[in-house]
This record gives structure tokens, C-alpha cells and sequence, in this order.
């Protein structure tokens, strides 16, 4: 154990045997910080050996933040470059910056330290971790989205994946602006939000999914009553006629459930207009194909695939997971009839977010979904692996009978949304 972090612990003990748990609670930030400043100075004194100014002030925040934040992790959550924090026990921490994975030097004084901070997380939120519910998704009063994993299911100690918080809000320019897609794509992604068609957004963790979805939430007009759907709310929907549900876990008696089936089923009955799920993870996406096939156009929601075309398979995987007994064909039918737009977003080895795919589905041929690609990322490969990647966003063109030109001419856009296929 380093010399600093002995220091810490036995100040640490000392100051939280003498604090008073009722006074802490009435005390604001600067109340607090002072108690703990002269506290620290008090047992700096009765050191043999001096202790420097910047130690100190050390031992004050690091306190201050196990108080009243995230402890060793604070840091890291008040760093705006940072997207993503991964904790694997009390001496392994990460983080990501700009697409790229880094070791942090911060580390916590014990499991016991590291515990306490996840359950402090998880009750802020009305939710618990312990041996009987070792697994739980929550998130921190900024919207970041938190999932802990205690032992014994972790074996190598509490661990912790949070994902930021955007606090800029990111539209489609600012993707444009970082090369995730074109100026055209843009265009075509505004014209199918405005006019009201049902989208799912595709990809793999830390995508952009939600990011994604929170840009196209950004062309639902004003007068439209949304209702959004999650596991730990994060979509943050500027329009005045919100209303957010959030899951719930079953109680310590196993009551008390509500799943993300219950409030989608609940959700037709509040006279949505759209209905936005955060994320199709299993029945609740029958529900969902429902809702888009009985006038709730402009619905969205987003999923875990690897394609446009895996993403309809996961679909139907879902769909059958509500012991429906339907046949595929029946199934695929509803898709059809249900989505017309499907985004890839892809995270790709440099660590940059592009919109891989933009497809619309079409018909059936068969038993098959047939797709039109409107768009897709064309890579070339670098001269060097460690090399940013290279490429283009390139499209064919869109087919007249398409469903987001009907829709474009009957919103007065059919001009604008070709002009994205002209060039």
C-alpha cells in the first residue's frame, strides 16, 4: 500500500468514527468542507512527520467526495472529455476518451469503500444491491446511466459501468460536424423524424444509440403528446407534452415489477402520439409493433444488432419471446408494416461513431424482408493501422414508391428530400 493511501485511510477512519450522520445532512458543501478542513489540520498536527499543503488539500477533497459524491471516481465524472467509466474492483478502473480505452491511477482504499459507493448510487434512486439483487441498472442525478455488479457474481470485486451524461445537447449538425455522417444523410434523418416515421436505431454498446435518438427527438413538434419508455431514464426530450415512465425492480418479496411490456401496454392507453422506447430488449417489442401499426406513427426506439438486416432478426427474436405462438411469416409481416426506417451506427476502430447504414424497409418477397439501402459508409482502408479511417458516405439513390417520399410530398418536403439523392 502506497504512503498516500495509508494516509488517507487512517485519516478517513478517524474523521468518519467522529462525524455526526444528522449533522452531515444539514450541512451544505462549504459547511461541510470546513468541518472536514480542520478536522484534517487537527490530526495533521499531532503527526510526527509535516505534511504538505497540496496533501492536505487532497485528503479534504477525497473526504468531501466520498461524502458527498462518488468518492475516488468523482474526478473522473467531473471531467467533460471523459464518455465512459469502468470499474473491475477497487484497483482497476478505466475510462474512455475520445473512442480510445485508458488505465486510471485513482483507485479506491477497499472493496468495503468501493461497495458502499454502488449502494450509495443505487439507493438515490429508490433501487438496492446486495446478495439478494446483485445486479441492478441505475443512474446518477445527471441523467448518467449506472450498472453494478456485486460479488459473488463479480468475482474480482463491486463492479461499476457508468455512461456519461451528455450535458451539450448533440444534434444531427454536430454529428455532421464530426464525420459521423453527411450533410445529405442529415437531411434525409429530419424529413423522416418531421414526417412521422417510425424508425429503429441499430448498434453496439457505446454506438450512440441514445444519442442518436435524443438528436431526432429534436424534430417532433410542440404539439404532439411522447411518451417515452426506459430501464434508467436518459432521453432528454425538449418538447413542453412529455411523459416519461421509468421500469421498475421487483421488491425484496419478488412484487412490485413493472416491466417495460407493462408500461409500453400502459402507454396506449395515455393517448400517445409517438411512443419512444430507449430500448427494445425483449416482448415489450411486440407491443411496440403494435403501437407503430395503430396510428402512433413516428414512434422510435433503439436495439442491440450488428446490421440492418440483424436487427429485423433480432426483432423477431423478441417478438416471439412474448409467447405469442404466431408463425415467422405473420411476424414478419407485422415488421413490415410496422418500421420504415432502420439507422446502423457503428463504433468503429479509431474510436469514431458513424452511421454505417441508413435502410428503408420495402415489402416481402416471400418470406423475406426486402430492404432499400438509402445510404452507407464506404471505408477505405488506411495506410497505417493506427491511422484514422477513411472514407465516404455514398447512396444509390431512393425509388419513387418509397414510403418517405409519399410522406415527404404529403408534408410539403418532396423538394428537399431530393436534393439529398442529387449528388
Amino acid at each position: 500500500m502506497s504512503a498516500k493511501k495509508s494516509i488517507y485511510m487512517d485519516f478517513r477512519q478517524h474523521i468518519f468514527e467522529a462525524l455526526d450522520v444528522e449533522a452531515i445532512q444539514e450541512m451544505n458543501r462549504e459547511e461541510l468542507q470546513e468541518q472536514i478542513s480542520n478536522a484534517v489540520d487537527i490530526l495533521a498536527r499531532s503527526r510526527t512527520q509535516p505534511m504538505t499543503k497540496m496533501i492536505r488539500e487532497g485528503l479534504v477533497k477525497g473526504l468531501l467526495d466520498e461524502l458527498l459524491g462518488l468518492g475516488p471516481l468523482q474526478p473522473l465524472i467531473d471531467d467533460p472529455t471523459i464518455t465512459d467509466i469502468m470499474v473491475n474492483g477497487p484497483e482497476h478502473i478505466f475510462f474512455e476518451r475520445n473512442g480510445k480505452l485508458q488505465r486510471s491511477e485513482i483507485s479506491f482504499v477497499s472493496e468495503y469503500q468501493l461497495l458502499e459507493v454502488a449502494k450509495r448510487i443505487a439507493s438515490r434512486v429508490g433501487r438496492r444491491v446486495d446478495e439478494l439483487s446483485p445486479m441492478v441498472d441505475a443512474r446518477l442525478e445527471d441523467g448518467s446511466r449506472v450498472n453494478i455488479v456485486i460479488p459473488p457474481i463479480s468475482l474480482d470485486g463491486t463492479t461499476i459501468s457508468i455512461r456519461k451524461f451528455r450535458s451539450q445537447k448533440m444534434g444531427l449538425e454536430e454529428w455532421v460536424g464530426l464525420g459521423s455522417m453527411s450533410v445529405d444523410m442529415a437531411r434525409v434523418l429530419m424529413i423522416a423524424a418531421r414526417c412521422r416515421l417510425n424508425i429503429l436505431i441499430s448498434g453496439g454498446t457505446g454506438s450512440g444509440k441514445t444519442t442518436l435518438l435524443n438528436a431526432l427527438s429534436q424534430y417532433i413538434e410542440d404539439d404532439e403528446r411522447v411518451i417515452t419508455i426506459e430501464d434508467a431514464a436518459e432521453l432528454r426530450l425538449l418538447q413542453p407534452h412529455v411523459v416519461r415512465l421509468e421500469t421498475r425492480h421487483a421488491s425484496i418479496e419478488q412484487t412490485g415489477e413493472v416491466t417495460p411490456r407493462d408500461l409500453v401496454i400502459n402507454a396506449l392507453r395515455m393517448r400517445p402520439d409517438r411512443i419512444i422506447v430507449g430500448e427494445c430488449r425483449g416482448a415489450e417489442a411486440f407491443e411496440m409493433l403494435q403501437a407503430m401499426n395503430t396510428g402512433h406513427d413516428g414512434s422510435m426506439s433503439t436495439l442491440h444488432a450488428n446490421s440492418p438486416r440483424d436487427a429485423i432478426s433480432r426483432v423477431e427474436s423478441m417478438v416471439m419471446m412474448a409467447n405469442l405462438n404466431q408463425p415467422i411469416d405473420a411476424i414478419r409481416r407485422t415488421i413490415v408494416s410496422a418500421v420504415n426506417i432502420i439507422i446502423q451506427v457503428s463504433r468503429m476502430r479509431d474510436g469514431t461513431r458513424k452511421i454505417t447504414h441508413i435502410s428503408e424497409i420495402i415489402g416481402l418477397e416471400g418470406d423475406q424482408v426486402v430492404m432499400e439501402e438509402l445510404f452507407h459508409y464506404q471505408q477505405r482502408e488506411s495506410e497505417m493501422a493506427g491511422n484514422p479511417l477513411q472514407g465516404q458516405f455514398v447512396t444509390q439513390g431512393i425509388m419513387q414508391r418509397s414510403v418517405i417520399v409519399q410522406k415527404a410530398q404529403f408534408c410539403g418536403l418532396y423538394g428537399e428530400l431530393m436534393a439529398a439523392f442529387q449528388h
